[in-house]
């Protein structure tokens, strides 16, 4: 079938080939046959030969190398995923001599016009640079490159390779810190928990720590665990320093992914306001993590392990969470083991109540690892909260008369340890204990009551000596560590009461003496040289008593989990509590704060500010939100109320970049000065309130369209309508109701002999981002009559189709609107000057050149005007040459410039130029234009 002449047979082969690699099955001798089809004509052929050739191209090298020219060309194909697949394979044949081809190749895909292309680019980086470490400097500047890319489908990609090649060059990231914290929300999720922990690190080396001044004490009251506090209203503090409005970008800006679907988000984002935000804030994660236990046991896994960690330090994150931490029967037994240690934590004088009582049905579990969990949960419990220490001590007691042996040796282990706080206080403890001993066969449960007998042999003088006689019969028996307790027990007994035990302790060492296991010798040795007075009439010596019966500290009872938070949560080392091969430390907060300006990003070159044009930039003491876009639930109304006032010396914009958020937004909106072009729109994003601030040229004022748009496009049928006829076209005119709307004159004919009644629009379903303000409902159109309205719809700068239902009284049309590109723009006057400054910032992936030969109807200058500015809603920028032809016009919804160039030549041939940041736009916009030129 491959080698058919037939591209149906050889389609059907490589369909058969790829499903036998999703299977795992190895297809690698099928290579030779896969490879002549490399250069076929079907594209659909071809994208199946390279995903064979990714899969295989490292292991058949010298094959794969002898369609390098193949791919080469490939490179150059119109077709935008044939480019990036001919990029992938060349990246995956890992053969040092084709390093220069492949560089050259990454070079020229970064620039491409596909976003895709240029993902696919980024994703080679990596690739080239483990082959051959030496061309980092290079790749560097590529990287550097792709990170200026404003498109969203490339930021996780650049990112990502950043991360594998240059980690530390923290400089690149300074000048696109603020548009990667803008573009966050629209990236794909996985490309948001690489750039979300990018930033994690680089916030930790830009930001002073926000949890410096405050004390533990003030952390209580930020959690609200002072129950006097909590019953009435909060005092709001001072905060103990001003947060760098970049800082606060960052938090707010990756607050809505807690919403994600993708629980690596939602867990990245977690680990960013454990190590970033203020102490106040970072309960905010607590719900979404506790959202992710409804997940698979994998994730409940991982989940888990880092709300432990984060327990400790942020128990009052969790405390109203307490119930989602409870057991279930159905639980793996590592998911019961990682929640008890989170109840462990969050067990405080108010909550250990009801958390013991969860424990005691725990215990009955038929899980015995989880059991034996479980009573060291209680321990611990009992440690940290001294009320309970004698309840929990008596609970443990009475199960020591359990039937399952693991569980009384637990519970007396976890004894022990708790006797050792007290030990005064609960003799009859030790010798219920000491009774037991000879029916607990688990070594380390008889170890730990030989242990506690001898330590606390003064407080049962009558057992002791009678413990050793038993022990003293059964030693030969014993396990290793029952062996050494024995002895430590008889050297004890021998210093407090050798009239009765002096020749047990001398039966004991002898039998020692013999033992197979050298340690046990050798302790004998050692206890008998101590202890035992010599021939020579020696003493005792006088270290016996200091060395055997000192006094021992208390146990600590910790959480394995205590000390983990060193590791940046939610990576692979903070799971394994290890250093894994690859991992970067999270560096420490710096103690100084360092230069914010090094973030300013020149925006503009000009603002009129009161006449004056002065070059400035967005820093700290700016808006530094100034890209985001703008909401579509926005309305109108506040667009025109939050414009603030600037000051002519600009000391006020310098005081406010010192200033909180929080006092920032408490400060009254002020008058918008009439001389300033800048136009703020509010967004609503969470609780936050955040400005797009777009700034045109001083020169750049919207105009009265040049040509007025005559093409009406039809909307509804006549036959479709059922006698009603609706079509439309758009006005150019600006909507009166809002600004940033494209003007749509709808035209309704009713052809019907019966009049029409309620025209309305119902139920529209729009993109994301897109508005629409509907037109008034008419409601009698008589039969043969025909009626004009306007409404507006805002297209969010994108050529998709506005979907919505026209209804009359009784049926309902579902109908669509699809705007041509250049209706998407307003028409702006601009000075000559002007326009190459602006053309001049917007060159490289945003500058798009066409030649095209000029049809028959352009052989006027009126011709060519009028054909660009029919395809375009642009206005004409005054030019001294008679061969050059400026044009310029802004987004309606971004206000992105639009530059239209067009330089004619004496063969009628012309070159056409379009400068637009949104590169979509651009690309579309050069079709239309030179269709209408070529006509």
């Amino acid at each position: 079938m491959l080698d058919s002449n037939k591209d149906s047979l050889k389609l059907e082969a490589m369909k058969r080939i790829v499903a036998m690699m999703a299977r795992g099955k190895n297809a690698s001798d099928l290579f030779p046959a896969v490879v002549k089809n490399v250069a076929c004509k079907n594209i659909e052929v071809k994208k199946l030969v390279y995903v064979y050739l990714v899969r295989y191209a490292e292991e058949q090298q010298d094959l794969a190398l002898l369609s390098i020219s193949t791919f080469q060309r490939g490179l150059k194909d119109p077709n935008q995923l044939i480019r990036a697949s001919a990029l992938r394979v060349l990246s995956s044949i890992r053969v040092t001599i084709i390093i220069p081809i492949m560089m050259l190749a990454i070079k020229d895909a970064a620039s491409d016009m596909s976003p895709y292309v240029r993902k696919t680019a980024a994703h080679a980086i990596p690739k080239l640079y483990s082959l051959d470490p030496e061309q980092k400097e290079p790749l560097i500047e590529v990287i550097e490159k792709l990170l200026a890319d404003k498109t969203t489908l490339v930021a996780g990609s650049v990112v990502m390779a950043f991360e594998g090649v240059c980690p530390e060059r923290i400089d690149l990231i300074h000048k696109n810190y603020r548009k990667l914290c803008n573009l966050l929300i629209d990236v794909e999720e996985w490309g948001q928990v690489v750039i979300i922990n990018m930033l994690t690190r680089y916030a930790r080396t830009q930001f002073l720590n926000p949890n410096a001044n405050v004390s533990e004490g003030e952390e209580k009251e930020f959690y609200g665990s002072d129950e006097e506090e909590g019953k009435e209203e909060k005092v709001e503090k001072k905060k103990p320093y001003v947060m760098d409005p970049d800082h606060r970008l960052l938090l707010r800006n990756t607050k809505p992914l807690l919403q994600s679907r993708n629980a690596a988000v939602v867990m990245a984002v977690a680990q960013l306001y454990f190590h970033l935000a203020p102490k106040a804030e970072v309960g905010v994660t607590a719900k979404a993590l506790v959202r992710l236990l409804r997940s698979h046991s994998e994730v409940q896994f991982v989940v888990l392990q880092n709300v432990a960690t984060m327990s400790i330090k942020r128990k009052g994150m969790f405390e109203t969470y307490l119930k989602s931490f409870y057991i279930r029967s159905t639980d793996p037994t590592q998911i019961k083991v990682l929640k008890l240690e989170v109840l462990t934590n969050l067990a405080t004088e108010t909550s250990i109540s009801i958390i013991l009582r969860e424990f005691q049905t725990y215990i009955k579990s038929m899980d015995k690892d989880f059991v034996a969990a479980t009573i060291q949960a209680i321990g611990r419990c009992a440690t940290n909260i001294g009320e309970v220490r004698d309840t929990c001590l008596n609970g443990l007691v009475q199960l020591l008369s359990n039937r399952d042996e693991l569980v009384v040796a637990e519970s007396v282990v976890v004894i022990k340890k708790l006797l050792q706080m007290q030990p005064e206080q609960h003799s009859d403890i030790i010798k219920h204990m000491a009774k037991l001993i000879e029916n607990i066969q688990v070594p380390m449960a008889r170890a730990s009551i030989l242990w506690l007998i001898g330590e606390y042999c003064e407080h049962v003088p009558k057992i002791a000596p009678d413990v050793l006689r038993k022990m003293a019969k059964s030693f030969t028996s014993e396990e290793d560590i029952v062996k050494l307790q024995i002895l430590n027990l008889a050297a004890k007994l021998y210093l407090t009461n050798s009239k009765q035990t002096k020749l047990l302790t001398q039966y004991v060492l002898n039998l020692a003496k013999y033992d197979q296991n050298y340690d046990i010798r050798d302790r004998a040795r050692f206890i008998r040289q101590l202890i035992v007075p010599t021939d020579k009439g020696g003493a005792l010596s006088k270290y016996a008593k200091k060395l055997f019966l000192a006094l021992k500290p208390a146990p600590i009872l910790e959480s394995p989990f205590k000390d983990r938070d060193h590791f940046q949560l939610g990576s692979l080392s903070h799971l394994l509590n290890v250093k894994a091969g690859g991992y970067q430390e999270l560096p420490d907060w710096p103690e100084t704060a360092p230069d914010p300006s090094v973030r300013n990003v020149e925006v503009m070159d000009a603002v009129c500010c009161h006449g004056n044009c002065n070059s400035k930039r967005v820093g700290p003491s700016t808006d530094p939100l100034s890209l985001v876009p703008t909401d579509s639930n926005t309305g109108s109304g506040s667009e025109s109320s939050s414009a603030t006032e600037e000051s002519d010396s600009g000391s006020k914009s310098e005081d406010s970049g010192g200033e909180s958020e929080s006092e920032q937004q408490e400060k009254p909106n002020r008058k918008a000065d009439k001389s300033s072009r800048a136009q703020r729109v509010t967004q609503e994003t969470g609780d936050s309130r955040v400005l797009f601030v777009c700034i045109l040229p001083c020169s750049a004022q919207t105009i009265s369209p040049t040509f007025s748009s005559l093409k009406t496009y039809e909307l509804l049928h006549r036959l479709t309508g059922e006698g009603l006829a609706v079509g439309y076209c758009f006005g150019r005119q600006p909507f009166v109701r809002d600004p940033h709307m494209v003007t749509v004159q709808i035209q309704f004919t009713n052809h019907m002999d019966t009049e029409a009644r309620n025209l309305r629009v119902r139920e529209p379903r729009l993109q994301s981002g897109m508005r629409i303000k509907e037109f008034p409902e008419i409601e009698v159109l008589p039969p043969g009559e025909t009626v004009t309205t306007v409404m507006g719809i805002d297209f969010c700068d994108s050529t998709q189709a506005a979907n919505f239902q026209l209804c009359t009284h009784t049926r309902k049309f579902c109908v669509s609107i699809q705007p041509p590109v250049g209706e998407l723009m307003a028409p702006v006057f601009m000075l000559e000057n002007e326009f190459k400054k602006e053309q001049g910032q917007l060159m490289g992936m945003n500058e798009i050149k066409e030649t095209l030969v000029l049809g028959e109807a352009c052989q006027s200058d009126y011709a060519i005007v009028q054909r660009v500015t029919a395809a375009a809603n642009v206005g004409q920028v005054p030019c001294g040459s008679d061969q050059e032809y400026r044009f310029a016009g802004k987004t309606m919804t971004s206000n992105s410039l639009v530059l239209v160039t067009v330089i004619t030549k004496r063969d009628r041939t012309a070159q056409l130029t379009v400068n637009c940041e949104k590169m979509v736009i651009g690309t579309m916009l050069v079709k239309d234009i030179l269709h209408a030129l070529s006509q």
